[in-house]
């Protein structure tokens, strides 16, 4: 597997990573049916902000840039690292992406081993996400990863 650095991320960095997660997250609601295209990027603009009430300086948040050998970016991550149901010594990996240019080429794998160090690092003894069920190559990436489910919802559509 090729190594994966990662660094924090400067501001003119986190303010297009901003951009680029709300309409993101945006797509991810309207393709499981959650909200509507019309409303969907306030509404990920609004969550966003109230996980980051104080922007880059939130207390408690990684916000941290993969890269190459060489220096080059290959994708980024947010670790919160107080889980949001406060479960003890259990970081939350918020959001992860792999640079639309380096995909299908392990990187995710490496990305996601580096952010788990990260966490580590910063004393959290476990990582937990979420994962949309339409994302079938993440699910994939986390099952062979050692993820594993711990809760889940489900949904019928009755129309």
């Amino acid at each position: 597997m090729t190594e994966v650095t990662v660094r924090a991320m400067n501001p003119d960095e986190f303010d297009r990573w901003q951009d680029e997660l709300a309409a993101g997250y945006a797509r991810e609601h309207v393709t499981a049916g959650n909200w509507t295209p019309e409303e969907a990027l306030d509404r990920a603009r609004g969550a966003t902000a109230g996980f980051l009430p104080q922007g880059m300086a939130t207390p408690g948040m990684l916000f941290l840039v993969g890269e190459l050998a060489d220096g080059s970016p290959v994708g980024r991550l947010w670790i919160g690292l107080t889980h949001p149901r406060g479960l003890a010594d259990c970081a939350f990996l918020y959001d992860i992406e792999v640079a639309a240019g380096h995909r299908g080429r392990g990187l995710g794998r490496a990305l996601l081993a580096a952010g788990e160090r990260a966490a580590r690092e910063h004393g959290a003894q476990a990582l937990e996400l979420n994962v949309f069920g339409a994302n079938e190559t993440a699910r994939k990436l986390y099952e062979t990863s050692g993820y594993r489910v711990v809760t889940q919802q489900m949904r019928k559509d009755l129309s």
